[in-house]
């Protein structure tokens, strides 16, 4: 049987590649040779990998062939992979996107960075951002703009969106990114990937702040992997989770298990319509498609639940949090609300995340949209008050489109994006899979599930 060449393996999902160099099918050294060649191909017009850093990266290729020849065994030992531009990697630039920040170029990587290392991955560069990682498009005036390797005239998404576009465009097969407004799970959506949310506090951000800030951790954002398969998404939580250094003085991380073996077992809430929200038709298609299946295969599905947290009221909680967050580091931005009020937001949110407790007590998971279309058409208007979305023909608020990212935000919830069809025009289309806190691998299964239908 012939062996597959890199460039056949670089197709292939990151378990797979890992396995192949084990194996010996190829060497590390050659697989990140054929992915610098693709980068190299591919991306002069989709604008992806902006900080590139490949000859550090067939340093890192080269040792580990000979941990590999030595026999070593690492979860990542030889993957080719990028991160995302706002993490710090030691003598890159990390910008965020901002003009003022150009210069900067942190001496330490990022802890992710660090497990992502030694576990053996080889680092090829960073993908791009947009300004402060608060849009859902990528642009800004360092790196200029990424465009959706699927049409070009559409976003691949924001914040990273750079992440998604380089799986998209089968450059790697894993990335790092971030969400605190669905920078993860819309990208996926965007560009037909796998991204997980994960439960909040999960992964360390250390080496993930606004550029030159060093303080405390924010209450809404979270980092974690992007890739092409939900296994994929697994097999780096398993590399990235864990308590950082304070915390792992006495700390151990001990995810339970998904809650259920067999699809038959779950209770599942499926939120296809709302009241102010829209959502189109083709993404109401892909939800429906998943909850027919999830249904044949004798799952409780429901439609609504008292249960379910005030999604409006939680929304105003979400926004008032997030708006003040983003001003830290954007001086022009939102200014920031009084200490009284962010108390008592803080309240609100603990209140909700007290409600999503009983909530997973009768469920499992719920199905949602991230957004209510496949991805938009690119624009330069800044202002979000000022932007329109078409949903179905009919103008709409862009803006309000934060809800369905802000459900499981808000409450630290883990959530898992992949793709579940395609819209009319070819577009993919993703699922949102909420799940109970600190139970990432309850939506991560029936991620899993959802790709074995084989919907796209």
């Amino acid at each position: 049987m012939t062996s597959p060449t890199p460039s056949d393996l670089l197709d292939a999902d990151a378990s797979r590649i890992v396995q192949a160099l084990a194996d010996r099918e190829a060497g590390a050294l050659e697989l990140c040779d054929a992915a610098i060649a693709r980068i190299e191909q591919r991306d002069r017009e989709i604008n992806a990998v902006v900080v590139r850093d490949f000859e550090r990266a067939r340093e890192q290729a080269r040792a580990a062939d000979a941990a590999l020849a030595r026999g070593e065994r690492r979860p990542l030992l030889g993957l080719p992979m990028t991160v995302k531009e706002s993490f710090n990697l030691a003598g890159l630039p990390t910008t965020w996107g901002f003009e003022h920040s150009r210069d900067f170029v942190p001496t330490e990587d990022a802890v992710a960075v660090q497990r992502l290392k030694a576990a053996g991955a080889v680092i090829l560069g960073k993908t791009n951002v947009p300004v402060g990682l608060a849009d859902w498009q990528t642009a800004n005036p360092l790196y200029g703009r990424t465009l959706n390797p699927l049409d070009p005239a559409r976003t691949p998404g924001g914040s990273s969106g750079g992440s998604a576009a380089a799986l998209a465009a089968r450059m790697v097969p894993l990335e790092l990114g971030s969400d605190i407004g669905g920078s993860i799970r819309l990208p996926a959506h965007c560009c037909g990937v796998a991204g997980h949310k994960p439960s909040h506090d999960l992964l360390p951000r250390r080496g993930h702040q606004f550029p030159r800030h060093v303080g405390a951790p924010d209450t809404l954002s979270v980092i974690g992997p992007m890739a092409r398969s939900a296994a994929d998404l697994e097999l780096a939580l398993d590399v990235l989770a864990g308590p950082d250094r304070d915390e792992a003085v006495a700390y151990r991380l001990a995810l339970p298990p998904a809650r259920h073996q067999r699809i038959g077992d779950l209770r599942v809430l499926v939120i296809a319509e709302h009241p102010v929200v829209a959502i189109g038709a083709d993404v109401r298609a892909a939800l429906e498609r998943v909850a027919a299946a999830l249904q044949q295969e004798r799952a409780t599905v429901a439609r609504s639940s008292e249960l379910l947290p005030d999604l409006m009221a939680a929304h105003e909680t979400y926004v008032k949090l997030l708006l003040t967050l983003l001003s830290r580091g954007m001086p022009e931005g939102p200014p920031p609300i009084s200490s009284y009020e962010w108390l008592g937001q803080l309240d609100k949110r603990a209140q909700i995340r007290a409600q999503w407790r009983s909530f997973f007590g009768a469920f499992d998971i719920v199905l949602a949209p991230i957004h209510a279309t496949p991805a938009f058409e690119s624009t330069d208007e800044p202002r979000w008050e000022q932007r329109t979305l078409v949903v179905d023909g009919q103008p709409t608020r862009f803006e309000y489109q934060t809800l369905w990212a802000g459900i499981a935000s808000l409450a630290g919830l883990p959530a898992t994006v992949v793709p579940a069809g395609r819209a009319a025009d070819g577009m993919p289309v993703g699922v949102q899979i909420i799940g109970p806190y600190l139970e990432d691998r309850t939506p991560l299964a029936v991620a899993r599930w959802v790709e074995s239908l084989a919907l796209v």
